[in-house]
Protein backbone atom coordinates (compact mmCIF):
# COMPACT_ATOMS: atom_id res chain seq x y z
CA UNK A 1 0.00 0.00 0.00
CA UNK A 2 1.06 3.46 -0.63
CA UNK A 3 0.59 4.80 2.82
CA UNK A 4 3.10 1.39 4.29
CA UNK A 5 5.54 2.68 1.49
CA UNK A 6 5.59 6.45 2.44
CA UNK A 7 5.49 5.40 6.52
CA UNK A 8 9.05 3.78 5.33
CA UNK A 9 10.22 6.63 3.38
CA UNK A 10 9.32 8.66 6.04
CA UNK A 11 11.31 6.65 9.00
CA UNK A 12 14.51 6.77 5.78
CA UNK A 13 13.87 10.55 6.50
CA UNK A 14 14.22 11.01 10.09
CA UNK A 15 17.27 8.70 9.95
CA UNK A 16 19.09 10.66 7.40
CA UNK A 17 17.95 13.95 8.59
CA UNK A 18 19.72 12.87 12.39
CA UNK A 19 22.64 11.22 10.13
CA UNK A 20 23.42 14.34 8.36
CA UNK A 21 23.09 17.30 11.47
CA UNK A 22 25.26 15.18 13.10
CA UNK A 23 28.72 17.55 14.39
CA UNK A 24 31.96 17.33 16.24
CA UNK A 25 30.51 20.63 17.89
CA UNK A 26 28.54 19.83 20.82
CA UNK A 27 26.26 22.24 20.72
CA UNK A 28 25.40 22.29 17.53
CA UNK A 29 24.96 18.27 17.17
CA UNK A 30 23.00 18.84 20.29
CA UNK A 31 20.82 21.49 18.93
CA UNK A 32 20.18 20.43 15.72
CA UNK A 33 19.00 17.34 17.21
CA UNK A 34 16.65 18.66 19.93
CA UNK A 35 14.43 20.31 16.61
CA UNK A 36 15.10 17.05 14.49
CA UNK A 37 13.54 14.63 17.11
CA UNK A 38 10.94 17.11 18.18
CA UNK A 39 8.85 15.71 14.81
CA UNK A 40 6.75 17.50 12.95
CA UNK A 41 3.89 16.80 10.57
CA UNK A 42 6.55 16.14 7.81
CA UNK A 43 3.77 17.30 5.38
CA UNK A 44 7.02 18.12 2.69
CA UNK A 45 8.43 14.97 2.35
CA UNK A 46 5.42 13.18 2.12
CA UNK A 47 4.92 15.81 -1.13
CA UNK A 48 7.89 14.52 -2.40
CA UNK A 49 7.15 10.91 -2.28
CA UNK A 50 3.66 10.81 -3.43
CA UNK A 51 4.20 13.61 -6.20
CA UNK A 52 7.30 10.89 -7.06
CA UNK A 53 5.15 8.13 -6.97
CA UNK A 54 2.23 9.67 -8.68
CA UNK A 55 4.37 10.45 -11.46
CA UNK A 56 5.31 6.70 -11.86
CA UNK A 57 7.50 6.74 -9.73
CA UNK A 58 8.76 3.23 -7.34
CA UNK A 59 11.12 2.52 -5.01
CA UNK A 60 11.66 5.67 -2.61
CA UNK A 61 15.17 4.95 -2.02
CA UNK A 62 16.37 7.47 -5.19
CA UNK A 63 14.40 9.95 -3.23
CA UNK A 64 14.74 10.28 0.17
CA UNK A 65 17.73 12.86 0.70
CA UNK A 66 15.81 15.22 -1.56
CA UNK A 67 12.87 14.68 0.98
CA UNK A 68 15.38 14.81 3.77
CA UNK A 69 16.30 18.31 2.41
CA UNK A 70 12.89 19.63 2.13
CA UNK A 71 12.38 19.06 4.63
CA UNK A 72 15.39 20.45 6.62
CA UNK A 73 15.13 24.09 4.67
CA UNK A 74 12.04 23.99 6.66
CA UNK A 75 13.26 22.99 10.07
CA UNK A 76 15.98 25.58 9.58
CA UNK A 77 13.30 28.51 8.96
CA UNK A 78 11.84 27.08 12.21
CA UNK A 79 14.92 27.48 14.63
CA UNK A 80 14.93 31.13 12.74
CA UNK A 81 10.93 32.36 13.15
CA UNK A 82 10.86 30.97 16.58
CA UNK A 83 13.82 33.79 17.30
CA UNK A 84 11.91 36.20 16.10
CA UNK A 85 8.42 35.32 17.02
CA UNK A 86 10.26 34.65 20.75
CA UNK A 87 8.43 31.71 20.95
CA UNK A 88 9.42 29.98 23.89
CA UNK A 89 7.26 26.24 22.98
CA UNK A 90 8.01 24.40 19.44
CA UNK A 91 6.41 20.63 18.71
CA UNK A 92 5.82 20.39 22.58
CA UNK A 93 8.99 21.31 23.08
CA UNK A 94 11.73 23.76 23.84
CA UNK A 95 12.96 26.06 21.77
CA UNK A 96 16.38 26.22 20.26
CA UNK A 97 17.11 29.78 21.45
CA UNK A 98 15.30 29.44 24.57
CA UNK A 99 17.80 26.38 25.89
CA UNK A 100 20.76 27.48 23.95
CA UNK A 101 20.23 31.21 23.57
CA UNK A 102 19.67 33.48 20.71
CA UNK A 103 23.20 33.50 19.17
CA UNK A 104 23.73 29.68 19.08
CA UNK A 105 19.98 29.48 17.99
CA UNK A 106 21.20 31.87 14.42
CA UNK A 107 24.30 29.61 13.87
CA UNK A 108 22.31 26.48 14.44
CA UNK A 109 19.45 27.24 11.59
CA UNK A 110 22.62 28.41 9.45
CA UNK A 111 24.04 24.87 10.12
CA UNK A 112 21.12 23.26 8.73
CA UNK A 113 20.79 25.12 6.10
CA UNK A 114 24.46 24.69 4.52
CA UNK A 115 23.84 20.87 5.39
CA UNK A 116 20.82 20.90 2.78
CA UNK A 117 23.64 21.46 0.22
CA UNK A 118 25.39 18.69 1.24
CA UNK A 119 22.07 16.74 0.71
CA UNK A 120 21.28 18.19 -2.35
CA UNK A 121 24.90 18.16 -4.24
CA UNK A 122 24.37 14.86 -6.07
CA UNK A 123 21.28 15.55 -7.70
CA UNK A 124 22.86 18.07 -9.84
CA UNK A 125 21.87 21.48 -11.01
CA UNK A 126 18.61 21.50 -12.43
CA UNK A 127 17.43 20.30 -8.42
CA UNK A 128 19.59 22.44 -6.43
CA UNK A 129 18.00 25.37 -8.72
CA UNK A 130 14.45 24.64 -7.48
CA UNK A 131 15.29 24.32 -3.88
CA UNK A 132 17.23 27.49 -4.21
CA UNK A 133 14.59 29.31 -5.62
CA UNK A 134 12.32 28.47 -3.52
CA UNK A 135 14.81 29.15 0.13
CA UNK A 136 14.95 32.54 -1.59
CA UNK A 137 10.94 33.12 -1.82
CA UNK A 138 10.66 31.62 1.63
CA UNK A 139 13.04 34.33 2.69
CA UNK A 140 11.41 36.86 0.82
CA UNK A 141 8.22 36.34 2.23
CA UNK A 142 9.33 35.76 5.86
CA UNK A 143 10.84 39.59 5.06
CA UNK A 144 7.74 41.15 3.76
CA UNK A 145 5.37 39.68 6.47
CA UNK A 146 8.11 41.72 8.81
CA UNK A 147 8.08 44.18 6.60
CA UNK A 148 4.16 44.34 6.91
CA UNK A 149 4.07 44.13 10.92
CA UNK A 150 6.65 46.97 11.55
CA UNK A 151 4.70 49.08 9.25
CA UNK A 152 1.03 48.10 10.46
CA UNK A 153 0.06 47.50 6.74
CA UNK A 154 -1.45 44.10 6.73
CA UNK A 155 -4.40 43.66 3.77
CA UNK A 156 -5.70 40.39 1.77
CA UNK A 157 -3.53 40.80 -1.28
CA UNK A 158 -0.20 41.29 0.95
CA UNK A 159 -0.80 38.03 2.96
CA UNK A 160 -1.71 36.31 -0.38
CA UNK A 161 1.65 37.75 -1.44
CA UNK A 162 3.63 36.92 1.68
CA UNK A 163 1.82 33.67 2.28
CA UNK A 164 2.36 32.42 -1.49
CA UNK A 165 6.36 32.71 -0.93
CA UNK A 166 7.03 31.91 2.81
CA UNK A 167 4.72 28.57 2.71
CA UNK A 168 3.61 27.48 -0.93
CA UNK A 169 7.15 28.08 -2.43
CA UNK A 170 8.81 24.70 -0.85
CA UNK A 171 5.51 22.80 -1.29
CA UNK A 172 5.82 23.31 -5.23
CA UNK A 173 9.52 22.39 -4.90
CA UNK A 174 8.69 19.54 -3.17
CA UNK A 175 6.02 18.02 -6.26
CA UNK A 176 8.15 19.17 -8.76
CA UNK A 177 11.04 17.91 -7.89
CA UNK A 178 9.61 14.34 -6.98
CA UNK A 179 7.77 14.12 -10.18
CA UNK A 180 11.05 14.79 -12.35
CA UNK A 181 12.97 12.13 -10.46
CA UNK A 182 10.38 10.13 -11.19
CA UNK A 183 10.85 11.29 -14.79
CA UNK A 184 7.18 13.09 -15.27
CA UNK A 185 6.45 14.94 -18.14
CA UNK A 186 6.15 18.60 -18.11
CA UNK A 187 2.25 18.50 -17.95
CA UNK A 188 2.24 16.76 -14.64
CA UNK A 189 5.23 18.39 -13.29
CA UNK A 190 2.89 21.32 -13.91
CA UNK A 191 -0.58 19.80 -12.70
CA UNK A 192 1.71 18.63 -9.56
CA UNK A 193 2.82 21.88 -8.90
CA UNK A 194 -0.33 23.69 -9.13
CA UNK A 195 -1.88 21.30 -6.37
CA UNK A 196 1.46 21.57 -4.74
CA UNK A 197 0.64 25.81 -4.74
CA UNK A 198 -2.94 25.79 -3.62
CA UNK A 199 -2.59 22.99 -0.65
CA UNK A 200 0.51 25.01 0.57
CA UNK A 201 -1.62 28.10 0.60
CA UNK A 202 -4.66 26.30 2.45
CA UNK A 203 -2.04 24.91 5.04
CA UNK A 204 -0.72 28.33 5.67
CA UNK A 205 -4.86 29.84 6.30
CA UNK A 206 -5.61 27.14 8.15
CA UNK A 207 -2.55 27.14 10.37
CA UNK A 208 -2.95 31.36 11.17
CA UNK A 209 -6.68 30.54 11.64
CA UNK A 210 -5.77 27.64 14.06
CA UNK A 211 -3.14 30.92 15.78
CA UNK A 212 -6.50 32.44 16.37
CA UNK A 213 -8.80 29.57 17.73
CA UNK A 214 -6.41 26.34 18.34
CA UNK A 215 -5.67 25.25 21.34
CA UNK A 216 -1.77 25.56 22.61
CA UNK A 217 -1.83 22.29 24.25
CA UNK A 218 -2.82 20.49 20.81
CA UNK A 219 -0.46 22.64 18.67
CA UNK A 220 2.64 22.07 21.34
CA UNK A 221 2.93 26.09 20.62
CA UNK A 222 1.16 29.53 22.25
CA UNK A 223 -1.41 30.58 20.08
CA UNK A 224 -1.55 34.42 19.01
CA UNK A 225 2.19 34.58 17.10
CA UNK A 226 0.73 35.72 14.14
CA UNK A 227 -1.86 38.25 15.33
CA UNK A 228 0.92 40.13 16.85
CA UNK A 229 2.51 40.76 13.31
CA UNK A 230 -1.00 41.43 11.57
CA UNK A 231 -1.10 38.35 10.11
CA UNK A 232 -3.54 35.41 10.06
CA UNK A 233 -7.32 36.19 10.21
CA UNK A 234 -6.51 39.40 10.27
CA UNK A 235 -5.43 40.63 6.66
CA UNK A 236 -9.81 39.14 6.29
CA UNK A 237 -10.98 41.65 8.93
CA UNK A 238 -11.15 44.53 6.08
CA UNK A 239 -14.85 45.22 5.09
CA UNK A 240 -15.78 43.48 8.31
CA UNK A 241 -18.01 45.56 10.60
CA UNK A 242 -16.94 45.18 14.17
CA UNK A 243 -17.52 46.51 17.94
CA UNK A 244 -15.35 48.35 20.13
CA UNK A 245 -17.81 48.03 23.34
CA UNK A 246 -16.73 45.48 26.05
CA UNK A 247 -20.49 45.46 27.10
CA UNK A 248 -19.44 46.95 30.24
CA UNK A 249 -17.04 44.49 31.68
CA UNK A 250 -13.82 45.36 32.67
CA UNK A 251 -11.63 46.74 30.46
CA UNK A 252 -9.35 43.86 28.93
CA UNK A 253 -5.97 43.40 28.05
CA UNK A 254 -5.79 45.41 24.51
CA UNK A 255 -3.84 41.63 22.87
CA UNK A 256 -6.94 39.47 24.75
CA UNK A 257 -9.29 42.14 23.57
CA UNK A 258 -7.80 41.94 19.88
CA UNK A 259 -8.31 38.05 20.09
CA UNK A 260 -11.94 38.30 20.78
CA UNK A 261 -12.56 41.31 18.43
CA UNK A 262 -10.99 38.56 15.87
CA UNK A 263 -12.66 35.50 16.89
CA UNK A 264 -16.42 37.39 16.88
CA UNK A 265 -15.82 39.51 13.89
CA UNK A 266 -16.33 36.85 11.36
CA UNK A 267 -13.12 37.08 10.32
CA UNK A 268 -11.85 33.68 11.03
CA UNK A 269 -15.41 32.66 9.39
CA UNK A 270 -14.38 34.60 5.86
CA UNK A 271 -10.88 32.82 6.44
CA UNK A 272 -12.04 29.18 6.46
CA UNK A 273 -14.37 29.99 3.12
CA UNK A 274 -10.81 31.00 1.82
CA UNK A 275 -9.29 28.20 2.77
CA UNK A 276 -12.09 25.79 1.13
CA UNK A 277 -11.93 27.93 -2.31
CA UNK A 278 -8.17 27.53 -2.42
CA UNK A 279 -8.35 23.91 -1.35
CA UNK A 280 -10.97 22.80 -4.25
CA UNK A 281 -8.17 24.67 -7.15
CA UNK A 282 -5.94 22.29 -5.59
CA UNK A 283 -8.36 19.10 -5.67
CA UNK A 284 -9.13 20.24 -9.90
CA UNK A 285 -5.46 20.32 -10.67
CA UNK A 286 -5.23 16.87 -9.33
CA UNK A 287 -8.10 15.31 -11.94
CA UNK A 288 -5.32 16.52 -14.41
CA UNK A 289 -2.82 13.22 -13.15
CA UNK A 290 -3.98 10.29 -13.67
CA UNK A 291 -6.36 7.90 -11.24
CA UNK A 292 -3.92 6.13 -8.78
CA UNK A 293 -3.56 5.29 -5.37
CA UNK A 294 -0.77 7.74 -4.56
CA UNK A 295 -2.88 10.31 -6.17
CA UNK A 296 -5.30 9.35 -3.84
CA UNK A 297 -3.40 9.88 -1.15
CA UNK A 298 -2.73 13.44 -2.06
CA UNK A 299 -6.52 14.06 -2.33
CA UNK A 300 -5.94 13.35 1.11
CA UNK A 301 -3.73 15.82 2.27
CA UNK A 302 -6.35 18.39 1.36
CA UNK A 303 -8.47 17.01 3.76
CA UNK A 304 -6.45 16.47 6.52
CA UNK A 305 -4.73 19.74 6.29
CA UNK A 306 -8.37 21.72 6.25
CA UNK A 307 -9.51 19.52 8.41
CA UNK A 308 -6.55 19.35 11.28
CA UNK A 309 -6.92 21.08 14.96
CA UNK A 310 -2.85 21.17 15.76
Amino acid sequence: MVKDVVKEGLEAVDARLRDVVASDVEILHEASGHIIASGGKRVRPQLVFLAYLAAGGEKLDPVVSLAAAVELVHTATLVHDDINDHSLTRRGAITVHARWGRTFALLTGDYLFAKVYEMMAPYGAAYNKILADATVELVEGETLQAAAAKSGQMDRETYKRIIALKTASLFVAATRSGAMLAGADEETVEALGEYAYNLGLTFQIVDDILDIVGDPEKMGKPVGADVAQGMGAVAFQNGIRRSNSNDGQEERDPYQQMMVQLRESGAVDVARAEAQEVAGRARAALRRLPASPARNELEGLIDLVLERDK
